[in-house]
């Protein structure tokens, strides 16, 4: 299972949260599409993703997305991804 807690921060406070759950192993192919899906669920922009962004939720079991990777722009600090499995 896959499950991912997604927050949206803003000013050093959490300001809309989703847990996000799906059924299988996580395959980074297809990390585009949850990223997507969590954004849709908190109605923000979704973030561009690089191969960093993938290096760093695979090594560190979290991803941080400031206003420079989106290409719209947000009304918020940052969007973090952190594996909801773990702990």
């Amino acid at each position: 299972m896959i499950r991912i807690w997604a927050k949206v921060v803003k000013n050093g406070k959490i300001i809309r949260q989703f847990v996000y759950e799906r059924e299988g192993l996580t395959d980074y192919s297809l990390f585009f599409d949850y990223v997507r899906d969590i954004c849709e669920k908190l109605d923000c922009p979704t973030p561009v993703l690089i191969k960093t962004h993938l290096f760093n939720y695979a090594k560190y079991n979290n991803v941080k997305f400031k206003a420079d990777d989106f290409v719209e722009k947000i009304n918020f600090d940052k969007l973090i991804l952190e594996n909801a499995l773990l702990g």
